[in-house]
């Protein structure tokens, strides 16, 4: 693998020591053989709160390609696993069984305004396919990686059959790693196996509503995953997450009018982002306590200072074409709408401009916002800037209500 030989997309200058340990940083890790063992992203762990679960199943069978598979039942948690395939990765949610369990990843929200209003509430991370795990632990572990024991996966109830990354300081998101033969089936080594009748009625509800909408033919699986950080940790962010994946940094581009970037980075090994999604971090261009010298408004650094680094939403691709007259993304826009989902903004972007794209209001259940995103013939691109600045600053004023809301209960 050569994960230095792509081309460079984007407006963003970064530093010199961002330039310095990019080559450096990847250099290594094709040399020693990372970039060839780590592979797809697997799975992606979500955490909700207690008895959300089946609402946000539900929500998700509507709103994605996803089906319920199976609940994994431990001491303390219930894991439900979702699946669309083997070729797209699967979505693990964790609700906890006793509202009063607190934990390390508890503790990531409770420290900060809004994300302490639902304390388990929060993405956790992505879990990567790779072809000798020992291997890649090791290798990780001399370059100062550090893991969770299996004591501490055993306590923490995550599936025995992970090594797993203790939480980004940067990111507050961990990174797993399992050994799956490609052709092999995945099986989480996690509690009891059963199928919760509340959770599979709500996801046959749903799922039957959107079959007869025809939206099980429209809605595509994750094109890419977008995580929110402070200013000071964008490039150490995404050069943390190089080291620990097999991505390679696409380019960065500067929402100026947002005083924020949108920095992407994609699998070195796979093209197609539905089978591995985009991994992208959202920094403002200036800390906070300078905004009102800047006279900028501060979306992106507002929302870590409300929830704290984390996942900010998951975009789904939506197929190309029309349905009923109208472009593919606003039917399905609309008919979710009609069944009492909520969005920012109506639908941004042109088929002139290559792509059309919008964000939910955040889950009730999970804090996060569901994107979709239809992209035109032979659009190549990830994005377009004018697109990224009108969906952070509405995902802004949603933020700001979402913080006065808390204040006033408080």
């Amino acid at each position: 693998m050569n994960s230095l030989q792509y081309q460079r997309h984007g407006d963003k200058v970064n530093s010199p020591w961002f330039e310095e340990f990019l080559p450096k940083l990847l250099e290594d890790r094709d040399r020693i053989g990372l970039t060839d063992m780590v592979h797809e992203i697997d799975a992606m762990m979500i955490t909700v709160e207690p008895g959300c679960s089946v609402a946000y199943i539900s929500e998700l069978a509507l709103m994605t390609p996803y089906h319920y598979l199976v609940t994994l039942e431990s001491e303390s948690h219930w894991t439900h696993i979702l699946r669309i395939d083997m070729n797209s990765p699967d979505i693990m949610v964790r609700e906890v069984r006793n509202p009063n369990t607190h934990g390390i990843f508890r503790s990531l929200n409770e420290v900060y305004p809004i994300g302490a209003h639902k304390p388990n509430s929060r993405y956790m991370g992505e879990i990567f396919r790779v072809t000798n795990q020992h291997e890649v632990v090791e290798l990780q572990k001399a370059r100062e990686i550090r893991f969770f024991n299996q004591d501490q996966i055993r306590k923490l109830e995550l599936p025995g059959n992970m090594s797993i990354v203790k939480p980004s300081p940067y990111t507050h998101n961990i990174v797993g790693y399992w050994e799956r033969p490609v052709e092999d089936i995945r099986i989480y080594a996690l509690g009891v196996s059963v199928i919760h009748e509340d959770v599979n009625r709500g996801y046959l509800e749903a799922k039957e509503t959107q079959a007869k909408l025809g939206l099980d033919k429209l809605i595509l699986p994750i094109d890419h995953l977008a995580t929110r950080i402070y200013s000071q940790n964008r490039e150490v962010a995404i050069l943390e997450y190089l080291t620990l994946s097999s991505y390679y940094y696409w380019g960065s581009y500067d929402i100026a009018s947002q005083n924020s970037s949108t920095n992407v980075t994609k699998s070195a090994h796979y093209s197609n982002e539905q089978k591995s999604p985009a991994k992208v971090f959202t920094a403002a261009n200036h800390p906070y306590f300078v905004n009102h010298l800047v006279g900028l408004p501060s979306p992106t650094e507002n929302f870590v200072r409300n929830y704290g680094p984390r996942l900010h939403h998951i975009a789904l691709g939506v197929a190309d074409g029309e349905t009923n007259g109208q472009i593919n993304i606003d039917y399905v826009v609309d008919a979710i709408r009609e069944r009492g989902k909520d969005f920012l903004l109506d639908v941004i972007g042109s088929r002139e401009e290559g792509l059309k794209q919008i964000f939910s209001s955040a889950s009730e259940h999970s804090s996060l916002i569901i994107e979709y995103v239809q992209r035109f013939g032979d659009f190549d691109g990830f994005f377009t800037k004018q697109n990224v600045a009108e969906l952070t600053e509405a995902a802004g004023v949603e933020e700001n209500l979402r913080l006065l809301q808390a204040e006033s209960s408080s």
